[in-house]
């Protein structure tokens, strides 16, 4: 099964797990399996439009995606990496 790996800010829905074994055949499905176990995890990672936060970055087996983030297929070995980017000046 898939792992989304959480980054330590967002661990509190988590109750400070780290990685997450989910079903799911997109990234989009994967970050909605954490958020069915583990309420309010979603809203950290997308927006209100269900879109991913400006702030936040994915990656998949340490590879960074691009263009339609979310609906980029998963096998079964994936590893999801959510990366809380920092802003600041």
């Amino acid at each position: 099964m898939p792992i989304v790996v959480i980054p330590p800010p967002y661990r509190g829905p988590t109750q400070g797990l780290e990685r997450i074994e989910v079903g799911g055949r997109t990234v989009r499905e994967c970050i909605d399996a954490v958020d069915a176990r583990h309420p309010g995890f979603g809203p950290q990672v997308l927006d209100a439009r269900g879109e991913v936060h400006r702030f936040v970055k994915l990656f998949r087996n340490g590879d960074q995606l691009a263009g339609d983030v979310l609906a980029t297929p998963i096998a079964e070995s994936d590893q999801i990496e959510v990366i809380a980017a920092i802003a600041g000046g």
